[in-house]
């Protein structure tokens, strides 16, 4: 495989047909597309002389507890027709991540997969499940008036960057430039927002950014709701019963530490007579979200619990050495370990015969080490093995809020 640094001048045409064959692009959001290009770093591989396939990354943090970690996000893999079956996005995706860990200290990775099974042949494990809603608004349960807002439009993108960099966050909570969030911003159909400016100097503290096909009625989306308080949520979801008048259903993701049905009038009823509507009320959860670890030492370093300590050897498989060039010094996290989990936490290379053994892939292993789900679990499901006595240490120590990265990219 030939890659390179995407050329805006030179590869702008190609990438957009890409971007056209791949169903990411519409006419006249070609704009759009520069600007998340222009977000991060994204490096082409070539055939025949044109690039048939873009990986776009972004430097960004993730929370981990309370500490924070940085984060290479893979914000777009996009392969041509013509490029298909070639290995090209798995060889340059495992390429870009290796590129983040020399340049930008990468110490996790993260994506958003299009199929499951896919990305875990580089090491991904699978993330927590999202819950979306779908509900009338004027059936919300809020017991307060929203105070009347602000008109937001894409050109407040970095006032409403802040606000998100500012917004409640928790374990597994991720971060990215404001390029983004203005590309996010633009991609949406008919976007528009609302919000409060009640920070220190009028700064943006709370609000939400929504589209729709259908502006009259909806269905609308809100891909953006940003509080740093439970009253700031409440006002907004106030807001959005104001709105139920005229729309007929709200879609959104439900917020952490959140359980949205509770604010919902009749919900089992709802989703009852609105079945097969164009406005049907439903609740769905999927898990779409992949992550891996790409500095073992450091993400444990900062892996801080108030618990005893548990010892073990770690053998860690890493299958994304396989999938990157001779030039590449980093060459994933695979190896043995001794680890140590509790108050102050670390891994250092080599193994001890006094200790037991968890063997894992990293994919696995990183789903354990963020809370995805417990040892126990991961040893039915996914490539993961320990003796029993160490499973339920595990389960015991690995008692973490769910992760949610709250940025989808």
């Amino acid at each position: 495989m030939h890659y390179r640094t995407y050329d805006p001048e030179k590869d702008k045409d190609n990438v957009r047909r890409i971007w056209q064959e791949t169903g990411w692009l519409e006419k006249g959001k070609e704009e759009i597309m520069d600007t998340f290009i222009a977000a991060g770093k994204a490096i082409v591989a070539d055939l025949d002389g044109e690039p048939e396939c873009l990986v776009l990354s972004a430097p960004g943090t993730m929370r981990y507890l309370d500490g924070t970690l940085t984060l290479c996000a893979i914000a777009a893999v996009t392969t041509s027709r013509v490029a298909r079956k070639q290995a090209l996005a798995r060889r340059l995706t495992a390429q870009a991540i290796a590129n983040d860990v020399a340049d930008e200290g990468a110490q996790v990775a993260s994506l958003r997969m299009f199929e499951q099974g896919y990305y875990n042949q580089i090491g991904f494990g699978t993330g927590g499940y999202e819950h979306w809603l779908g509900f009338d608004p004027a059936e919300l349960h809020v017991l307060r008036r929203a105070r009347v807002p602000r008109r937001l439009k894409v050109e407040d993108a970095a006032k409403i960057h802040a606000a998100r960099l500012a917004r409640k966050q928790g374990h597994g909570a991720c971060n990215l430039p404001m390029l983004m969030t203005k590309g996010d911003l633009l991609w949406t159909d008919n976007g528009f927002g609302l919000g409060y400016y009640d920070g220190p100097q009028g700064a943006l503290t709370h609000c939400l950014w929504a589209g729709a096909k259908d502006v009259q009625h909806g269905p609308y989306e809100i891909s953006l709701m940003l509080y740093q308080s439970g009253e700031q949520f409440l006002e907004l979801m106030a807001l959005l019963k104001n709105l139920g008048d005229q729309v007929r259903l709200v879609k959104m993701r439900e917020p952490r530490d959140i359980q949205l049905q509770d604010l919902i009038v009749q919900p089992f009823k709802q989703r009852q007579m609105t079945q097969n509507s164009p406005f049907a009320a439903y609740m769905r959860a999927s898990a779409y979200s992949q992550m891996r670890i790409c500095d073992l030492q450091a993400c444990l370093a900062r892996t801080r619990l108030h618990v005893d300590s548990v010892r073990f050897n770690l053998a860690l498989s890493d299958p994304i050495a396989a999938c990157l060039d001779g030039k590449s010094p980093w060459r994933g996290v695979g190896g043995d370990y001794v680890v140590t989990l509790g108050p102050s936490s670390g891994a250092e290379r080599g193994t001890d015969a006094a200790l037991p053994t968890l063997t894992a892939s990293v994919g696995a292993f990183t789903r354990l080490w963020l809370g995805v789900r417990p040892a126990s679990g991961l040893a039915i499901t996914d490539d993961l093995s320990a003796p029993p006595a160490l499973l339920d240490q595990l389960d015991r120590v690995l008692r973490l809020p769910e992760p949610k990265p709250d940025w989808d990219f």
